[in-house]
């Protein structure tokens, strides 16, 4: 290779490290370091506004193990995390082989169930809220006019943690059914034709052939669902504010209520690590068992 070949490849590497410099930078501002001063106001006793606080060692974190809130705040997550995650893969699987087919208004429907998640979640928790709510929410309305009695959906934290969790579902369906819709256009069509010719049905070269070569598809939107509903946030603050009571907080909620409304920072930092810890572990976990079943075309 000759000296001046050498000296451009080495000019493109240069450029190409140039241009990612920029992300780089930002993200060290805005995702770093929040992220290394989260954990060491974690391990303080700051109130969230006062200049003065001390250093209170691995306190905080002792206190989450006997905080009642929280357990119910995780289990809260979890139900939201991956009950949301299970619905909304069925859903958008059933959506993308329907739609995989050509027919008149498919372009449409595909339209319809992925306009949700273009709606902001807050502005969506608030749509849904008009719903549900006791006074003059459109679903009592609907009861009424039936001679049926109102029912207050929202006053059971049991009741307003599903409703939350069908609200996600909902919200999020179209972004699981774009994954499966590409992963279903990759899968070569000789496999169908060949399995046609040994006689195999529709629902034997489902299982057979679309769900196995699905795997990549599956692992990136049961990762992408999880994380999202793991940290949901603003359909709870809009639809029940984490109500009634602590009943229906996610750990995400419960971080802000403790921050902003007890003025514990410390405390509340504690909980976002481990919300982070958790999340992560989740995400690592699910990569871990889908990439031992994964299929090669």
């Amino acid at each position: 290779m000759s000296e001046s070949r050498k000296t451009n490849i080495i000019n493109e590497k240069n450029m190409i490290n140039i241009m990612y410099l920029p992300a780089l930078i930002l993200f060290c501002i805005f995702v770093f370091y929040p992220f290394v001063s989260g954990i060491r106001i974690s391990f303080t006793n700051w109130n969230g506004f006062s200049q003065n606080f001390e250093y209170i060692g691995w306190l905080n974190y002792k206190n989450l193990l006997h905080d009642e809130i929280l357990q119910l705040a995780l289990k809260n997550t979890l139900i939201y995390g991956i009950g949301s995650t299970i619905l909304q893969q069925m859903l958008g699987l059933f959506y993308a082989v329907f739609l995989d087919k050509k027919f008149i208004g498919s372009k449409t429907t595909r339209t319809v169930v992925y306009l949700p998640v273009l709606i902001a979640a807050v502005i969506m928790g608030y749509m849904w809220y008009f719903i549900f709510q006791y006074n003059s929410g459109a679903l009592n309305d609907v009861l009424r006019v039936l001679g049926l009695e109102s029912v207050d959906w929202l006053a059971k934290g049991n009741q307003a943690v599903w409703i939350i969790t069908l609200v996600n579902t909902i919200q999020y369906t179209g972004v699981s059914m774009v994954i499966y819709l590409a992963g279903l256009q990759n899968i070569p069509k000789m496999y169908y034709e060949a399995a046609q010719i040994d006689g195999a049905g529709p629902i034997s070269q489902f299982f057979k052939i679309t769900l196995p070569l699905l795997y990549p598809a599956i692992v990136t939107s049961v990762t992408l669902n999880l994380i999202g509903g793991l940290k949901l946030f603003d359909v709870i603050k809009a639809l029940t504010n984490g109500g009634p009571g602590y009943s229906s907080h996610s750990i995400s909620t419960l971080v802000d209520h403790t921050y902003f409304k007890t003025q514990a920072a410390g405390y509340s930092s504690a909980m976002g690590v481990i919300l982070f810890l958790i999340i992560m572990g989740v995400a690592l976990l699910t990569i871990k068992i889908f990439d031992k079943n994964e299929v090669d075309m």
